[in-house]
């Protein structure tokens, strides 16, 4: 037993490291300058390689500070709006009985094995038609669409294994079902809302697909687009495009801190169910 779960730390360790190396790379790179990084790009910055070039570079060259502010208004809209409306689809589905509950559980479901991106062309056109291209509502409403199907198939799961007792209890005290939604199922699906929000969060910040077909303005670039501003057909900028990527890596470690512990606790909840 012993050495079994030995050996289960030592492939998770193992399994760290190599998802961390690149990461790790691109920041100790970030802080080299340019020579530092062909000649040894394994090495910690010292005194001859230490170098702020790239920052610097990002902050005047680029509009970065814009590019972030657009990224951070798109990221924090879509996921309110996909752990609210998943949350509140999740519990119609699960808590009421009607016919076609199954068949729409289904059709949702299907949103997560077919790719949106399928439908590009389409959502182009569509938006073209809204006049909503080259604006961040656009990439909100496409963000939504792409983030419900998990969260729903997430989340009702869980507000499944909800006591019918407690929304009982709840309707005899008076309370409506918005109230029963906010007040009673909302804080017990925490974990599973952590959950959601990490997987759903890292592939709208990391999307480069939709804000180049849907918003390449200047206005309204993303921190993804606008780093390839720092990439040549000839040249590329190294030093500002691995500043840039580090500073765009901090939203996702600061999310991840602060839920790793009701992520974890969703995924095991949802591992035992």
């Amino acid at each position: 037993m012993r050495a079994r779960t030995f050996g289960a730390h030592l492939a998770l360790i193992i399994y760290t490291l190599i998802a961390l190396f690149p990461v790790w790379v691109i920041i100790i790179n970030s802080f080299k300058n340019r020579q530092a990084i062909f000649r040894d790009p394994l090495a910690l910055p010292d005194k001859e390689s230490f170098s702020l070039i790239g920052y610097q570079t990002v902050m005047q060259q680029g509009d970065f500070l814009l590019y972030f502010q657009n990224s951070l208004v798109v990221t924090v809209v879509s996921l309110s709006c996909v752990l609210l409306f998943g949350a509140m689809a999740a519990f119609a589905l699960s808590e009421y009985k009607f016919r076609g509950n199954t068949l729409m559980g289904l059709y949702l479901a299907l949103g997560i094995m077919i790719p949106i991106r399928l439908g590009t062309v389409a959502i182009l056109q569509g938006m073209v038609a809204a006049g909503l291209n080259n604006t961040l509502f656009a990439l909100i409403l496409v963000y939504t669409a792409q983030g419900l199907p998990l969260a729903i198939f997430i989340l009702s799961e869980f507000m499944q294994g909800i006591s019918d007792d407690l929304k009982s209890a709840g309707r005899m005290d008076g309370l409506s079902e918005y109230s029963i939604f906010f007040r009673l199922i909302l804080p017990l699906i925490r974990p599973a809302l952590a959950t959601v929000a990490v997987f759903t969060m890292i592939p709208i910040w990391n999307d480069l697909w939709f804000p180049l077909i849907l918003a390449p303005a200047e206005s309204v670039k993303t921190i993804t687009l606008g780093t390839q501003v720092f990439l040549g057909q000839f040249v590329t900028n190294w030093n500002a495009v691995l500043a840039a990527l580090t500073m765009a890596i901090l939203p996702v470690l600061v999310l991840y801190l602060i839920f790793s512990r009701q992520l974890i606790r969703g995924i095991t909840s949802g591992a035992v169910k």
